[in-house]
């Protein structure tokens, strides 16, 4: 294993987050963006020069067209693997200025996510030939067909569960595991390695192990599937007959493999929870839900932009000075888009801090991103959203929270925001 192929993707990737506490941290309602950030947007304006803790400086854009067109400006780059991110380094790296840009560095891996034009489109174009409408209509049927074995594994142990680990992180889990092939038996492993990298408060040497563990794990899928074909993504990445010509490398098919594995459960798994409690608290807009099932679409349209579990939010590089919000940005300097609090802008919606099932599901929100980096699996979260709410509200009679809201466990900690468990209970 080359270290250029794993520890800067992974470590960029991962990261400690510098952020001062006050620009994570939520109080009052747990559905709430951080209070901070909307003093920040109040005081400053849309685009606020931010102090970090390693003593260097961010740009925190917090308005909905701000964050619009900072996503969709090709001079802000995602390539925080040859650009410097000040997210992402040291106190002592901001002192001495000892980790500078490499422009001319080569890439060999496969962080789409964290590349530019012309190498993001072409592992995009690849990974989007992928998405097939057939691939997409077998996975809606497992969906379901999931989503009935957890219920009714759930229905089985009683009449209390944690709907966490036993159905909203398990759901997309087996669904992403079955798209890209890996076995199920195995999930445990790369759930835990996934929650180690996303956790802000461990060390970066802990993220950087359980990053190479998971790239470890994804490299022996990998060498199995050119061994051994089957008909799931991974495979057609390699053999299919939309594989990418030239073929991709094994460290690019690695790299795909693991970002697609998390971010294939971690972010369905958490917005799928939150929904729950979201609506659990809002018995009105549930009951709403309950006596218009037609509103399903809608109601997760806004769910997801009400909720916006991205908690920090994409990292862009300015490659050149740039004006943004009125605001004069250097080049080089790090950007970090903050989409929940663009979801909640007060000129974009009226009352946005409402949750409301009944808003217009064609809202324009972006919790899915925007532009060329926007969600490739966003229909497919779609689906596990919409079945997974309609089956637990239907076959689970009177389900409510079995702790006090305030009780809930936050996942202030993570990348991802969430909740870490949510007792639940049913008649």
């Amino acid at each position: 294993m080359k270290a250029t192929e794993t520890t800067a993707p992974i470590g960029s990737l991962t990261g400690r987050r510098p952020l001062p506490p006050e620009m994570s941290e939520r109080t009052g309602c747990p559905f709430d963006p951080p209070a901070a950030r909307f003093r920040l947007l109040e005081e400053q304006g849309p685009v606020a020069k931010v102090p970090l803790l390693n003593g260097a400086h961010v740009w925190l854009v917090t308005g909905y067209q701000e964050v619009r067109n900072a996503i969709s400006d090709i001079r802000l780059s995602s390539d925080v693997v040859r650009n410097t991110n000040a997210m992402s380094l040291t106190s002592e790296q901001v002192t001495t200025g000892s980790c500078p840009a490499q422009p001319d560095l080569q890439r060999t891996d496969g962080m789409f996510i964290f590349m530019d034009p012309p190498e993001h489109s072409r592992l995009r174009k690849v990974l989007t030939s992928q998405f097939t409408v057939r691939r997409m209509r077998a996975l809606d049927q497992r969906v379901h067909e999931i989503t009935d074995e957890l219920i009714t594994a759930m229905q089985g142990a009683g009449t209390t569960a944690d709907l966490v680990t036993d159905f909203a992180l398990a759901l997309p889990s087996l669904v992403i595991c079955e798209l890209l092939g890996v076995p199920y038996e195995d999930r445990a492993e790369f759930q835990e390695r996934s929650a180690i990298t996303l956790n802000i408060n461990n060390t970066p040497e802990q993220q950087r192990d359980a990053g190479i563990a998971l790239w470890e794990f994804m490299r022996n899928l990998v060498i199995a599937k050119r061994t051994a074909p089957g008909d799931d993504m991974l495979s057609g990445l390699i053999s299919g007959e939309l594989a990418a010509d030239p073929p991709l490398t094994d460290a690019e098919l690695i790299d795909i493999g693991v970002t697609l594995l998390g971010a294939g459960h971690e972010t369905t798994a958490n917005m799928l929870a939150l929904s729950v409690f979201a609506l659990l608290e809002h018995p009105e807009q549930l009951a709403a839900l309950r006596n218009d099932p037609t509103l399903i679409d809608a109601a997760i349209e806004e769910l997801l932009r009400y909720l916006s579990v991205s908690h920090t939010g994409p990292t862009r590089i300015a490659l050149e000075d740039i004006t943004l919000g009125g605001v004069e940005i250097p080049a080089g300097d790090t950007v970090v888009i903050s989409l929940p609090t663009a979801n909640r802008d007060e000129e974009r919606w009226p009352e946005p801090g409402q949750l409301d099932v009944t808003r217009p599901r064609d809202t324009g929100h972006m919790a899915f991103g925007y532009g060329i980096h926007q969600c490739l699996g966003q229909q497919l979260a779609r689906v596990e959203l919409r079945v997974g709410l309609v089956e637990l509200f239907t076959r689970l009679p009177g389900l409510r929270l079995a702790a006090p809201a305030a009780e809930i466990p936050l996942r202030t900690d993570m990348v991802v925001f969430g909740v870490h468990s949510l007792p639940v209970a049913w008649d």
